[in-house]
C-alpha cells in the first residue's frame, strides 16, 4: 500500500545467518511481541507473500502467543508457508492461494476467481485477527490517495470475507489509503450487519515506531524506554505526533525547531521511504513489525492481559468533525476497552490539529460514500 503494502494480494531472506547473539536480535527487530505462552492465538495475514506480509507472517511465527499463521495471497502463499513452517516455534502455518504455476503457463487454473474465493473462506475460517497488508503499493510520486480506487474495492471485499467467516475476529487494517479504507471496510460490515466499532481498527503503529527512532535519536534518550502517543490519521497533514506527552519528557531536549522538523518529517516518513527505494517499493520491514506488534498486542489482550495500549484509528466521537480518528486506545478481551483521547495539547499542537482534521475530513467521507454510493 501506499506507504507499505504487498505488491498486490486478492483480486491483488531476511534471515541469512544466526549468531549466537541471534536471540538478542530478534528481541530487538520485535519489541513488543510478547512470549508468553499462555496467550495464544490464530492469525490471517492477508497478502502474506508480499513485501509486508512475509516479514510480518515470520514475526508473527516467532510469537508464542501465535498458535497458527494462516498466510494468503494471490500469488505465492503456499510457498511462504511452506518456508515459514520450517521454523523450530510452536505456531503452525498454512498457505492458502495460487501458486505461480497456478496462475499462469500452461497448467494455470482455468477459473482463478473461483478458486481464490474459497481459498480466502478457508483462510479465515476460525481467524481470532485478520492482519490486512494487502494492495497495490505506492511508487515515487503518488499520494495515497492515488491508491483509492484499487484499493478501496479490494478491502469492501475483504469485508465481505470476514463477515462471511469469521465476523467476531479483530482486524487490523493495513492497506492504504487508511484514512478510506478502514471507513469502507466498516460500512461495509455494517451493510451486512456484522460490524463491531471495538473490533476494526486501522493500523497507524509505524507513525508510533517513527516517532520513537527520530526523537530518541534529536533528543538523545534510549529508543526502548520512550513512548510517544500519535493521533489523528495516517497521511502527511492528518498524522499528529503529541511530542509534548513523550514519556520520559523530552520538551527540555527539544527546540521549537527541532519539534516542528521531526513532527514533519514524522508526517513524511513513508515518502522519505519510497523516495530512497526510487521505484522499487514503499515501506516494508517498518511497516511489518508495526504491524506484528499492533497483533501481538490484540492478542495479549484478547487473551486477558491488562493494561495494553495502542494509538490506533477508530470510529469515536473523539474529535467531533472526525467519525474516524486514532487516539491511545486500552486494549481489552473484546478489542477497544476505553479510548484514552487526546490529552492535553500544547499550542502547536492545537493549530497541527486543525491541519489534522482538514487533511482527514475528505478521506473520511470519501470511504463511507464510496460504499453507500455503490
Amino acid at each position: 500500500v501506499g506507504d507499505h503494502t504487498c505488491p498486490v494480494t486478492l483480486s491483488h531472506d531476511p534471515l541469512t545467518m544466526f549468531s549466537r547473539n541471534s536471540v538478542t536480535a530478534v528481541r530487538a527487530v520485535s519489541r513488543g511481541l510478547s512470549t508468553s505462552a499462555a496467550s495464544q492465538a490464530r492469525v490471517c495475514v492477508v497478502g502474506g507473500a508480499g513485501g509486508i506480509g512475509q516479514p510480518m507472517s515470520l514475526l508473527l511465527k516467532l510469537d508464542q502467543n501465535v498458535t497458527h499463521v494462516s498466510v494468503f495471497d494471490l500469488v505465492g502463499a503456499p510457498g511462504v508457508a511452506a518456508d515459514l513452517s520450517h521454523i523450530d516455534t510452536p505456531a503452525t502455518v498454512s498457505g492458502h492461494g495460487m501458486t505461480l504455476a497456478q496462475f499462469t503457463g500452461d497448467n494455470a487454473i482455468a477459473d482463478q476467481a473461483d478458486f481464490q474465493s474459497k481459498a480466502f473462506d478457508e483462510a479465515l475460517q476460525g481467524a481470532d485477527i485478520v492482519v490486512i497488508p494487502a494492495g497495490v503499493p505506492r511508487k515515487p510520486g503518488m499520494t495515497r490517495q492515488d491508491l483509492f480506487a484499487v484499493n478501496a474495492k479490494l478491502n469492501q471485499d475483504f469485508a465481505t470475507a470476514v463477515s462471511k467467516n469469521c465476523p467476531n475476529a479483530m482486524v487490523a487494517i493495513i492497506s492504504n489509503p487508511v484514512n478510506s479504507t478502514v471507513p469502507i471496510f466498516a460500512e461495509q460490515m455494517k451493510a451486512l450487519g456484522t460490524y463491531d466499532p471495538k473490533k476494526i481498527f486501522g493500523v497507524t503503529t509505524l507513525d508510533i515506531v517513527r516517532s520513537h527512532t527520530f526523537v530518541a535519536e534529536a533528543a538523545g534518550v534510549d529508543v526502548n524506554t520512550i513512548s510517544i502517543p500519535v493521533v489523528g490519521g495516517h497521511a502527511g497533514a492528518s498524522i499528529l505526533p503529541l511530542l509534548s506527552q513523550a514519556t520520559p519528557s523530552v520538551s527540555d531536549k527539544l527546540s521549537a525547531e527541532q519539534v516542528a522538523a521531526l513532527t514533519h518529517r514524522i508526517q513524511n516518513g513513508g515518502t522519505e521511504v519510497v523516495q530512497a527505494k526510487a521505484g522499487a517499493g514503499s515501506a516494508t520491514l517498518s511497516m511489518a513489525k508495526a504491524g506484528a506488534q499492533f497483533a501481538s498486542s490484540l492478542i495479549r489482550a484478547m487473551k486477558g492481559e491488562k493494561g495494553i495500549v495502542e494509538c490506533a484509528y477508530v470510529e469515536s466521537d473523539v474529535v467531533a468533525d472526525c467519525q474516524w480518528f486514532a487516539t491511545p486506545i486500552e486494549l481489552g478481551v473484546n478489542g477497544i476497552e476505553k479510548n484514552l483521547g487526546l490529552g492535553e495539547l500544547n499550542e502547536f499542537e492545537k493549530g497541527k490539529l486543525a491541519e489534522a482534521i482538514t487533511e482527514l475530513k475528505p478521506s473520511i467521507d470519501e470511504g463511507v460514500a464510496f460504499v453507500k454510493g455503490a
